[in-house]
């Protein structure tokens, strides 16, 4: 995830309806909302106007930064910026990225830091309320620095009303626990990790890495189908008592890519009915004082996206998986959820959707939580 730091600026109409729905719209199609500073009125620069109002926010995202100034000119667009020549002039909405991580940008398209970031005041002082202690790169000092330094005089009004952050509309610190389920190439892993990083929780992944068994599964499954289960069946007990049971003061809640009953689901496909007889028991004797998830997210996604995406990653290991070997999995997945009535269960259908390229899909899949 990068970390951009935007001013937005408006000196017409109702400007706390547009700075909020500039914010929203770069929730919506940029990223994380992470920090919005105070609102600041300040006089018209350059020209004869109304008093603008002005901010700077902090924004995780995962756009490269042509990306990135394509979707904030076409928010700009959307919310009705019209662009008259170069001058200064008054405008329903501005926005200006200042910051791209540590990175310095100079293009026919893009300048960052932003040019005049060190000469105005209305820009200096909401985002060193922010991130007073950022360097800017090139000028080597903090934002506080410029700040003291700036010698713009722009007598700055601090407002009391502030602006809404659309992340406080998603309510994830009801649960202490989330599993992410689905499917081999569903998406698991990808979701959790966009989630932990956009809600501060604390990530538990998988380790199938390191499992010397599962290549050779792959090449014989009758072979090693019961050495592979009974090492995952170790390691994710393992992994999940260690994790789940050291709290982590500085994360609000837990997600894990995985749930305890994954390894029965796979089992009950991969081996023999008698060695599954054998699994099951000691299943149940490890699990059974291990805390459940308080939400258990099953990504249900089609066979041919499925394959689609082992492909794409790329994983020697996994060339040879069939489609039949799919749908017994999703079907076991969903037998077993069907069966699960103390379990807070959502199945969310995923098939059509891209959460990792497409933020307003991943929008669209956090908010079935």
């Amino acid at each position: 995830m990068n970390t951009v730091f935007f001013s937005l600026g408006s000196n017409l109409g109702n400007t706390y309806e547009h700075l909020n729905k500039a914010v929203l719209e770069l929730f919506n199609k940029v990223g994380c909302v992470v920090k919005i500073s105070p609102v600041y009125a300040s006089p018209a620069l350059g020209f004869e106007g109304p008093d603008f109002h002005n901010c700077a926010i902090k924004v995780l995202t995962n756009l490269h930064p042509e990306e990135l100034l394509d979707k904030t000119l076409a928010i700009e667009e959307s919310l009705g910026r019209e662009r008259k020549g170069e001058g200064y002039a008054s405008r329903i909405i501005d926005i200006d990225i200042l910051l791209y991580n540590d990175n310095i940008i100079k293009n026919n398209l893009l300048t960052v830091p932003h040019r005049a970031i060190l000469e105005r005041r209305f820009v200096l002082q909401p985002l060193a309320d922010i991130a007073g202690e950022t360097l800017i790169p090139k000028a080597s000092i903090s934002v506080k620095e410029a700040l003291e330094c700036c010698e713009d005089t722009s007598i700055l009004t601090k407002q009391p009303k502030w602006l809404k952050n659309p992340k406080d509309t998603i309510d994830l610190l009801k649960y202490n626990y989330i599993a992410i389920e689905g499917n081999i190439g569903a998406g698991k892993t990808s979701l959790a990790t966009l989630i932990s990083q956009e809600f501060n929780a604390k990530l538990i992944l998988e380790r199938f890495k390191d499992n010397p068994f599962l290549p050779k599964f792959y090449e014989e499954p009758d072979r090693y189908a019961f050495p592979l289960e009974m090492s995952f069946l170790a390691d994710r007990y393992q992994q999940l008592l260690d994790d789940i049971g050291q709290f982590d003061l500085f994360k609000d809640f837990m997600i894990a890519d995985y749930d305890r009953y994954k390894s029965l689901i796979f089992a009950q496909v991969t081996l023999q009915e008698e060695e599954f007889v054998l699994y099951k028991r000691l299943h149940e004797m490890m699990y059974r004082d291990m805390p459940k998830p308080d939400l258990y997210v099953y990504l249900f996604q089609s066979t041919d996206r499925l394959i689609a995406n082992i492909k794409k990653r790329g994983r020697d290991y996994e060339k040879g998986i069939k489609a039949e070997y799919l749908d017994k999995i999703n079907k076991g997945y969903l037998k077993f959820i069907k069966n699960q009535h103390h379990l807070n269960v959502k199945i969310i259908d995923i098939s059509d959707l891209d959460f990792v390229k497409n933020r307003e899909d991943y929008l669209n899949v956090i908010s079935q939580f």
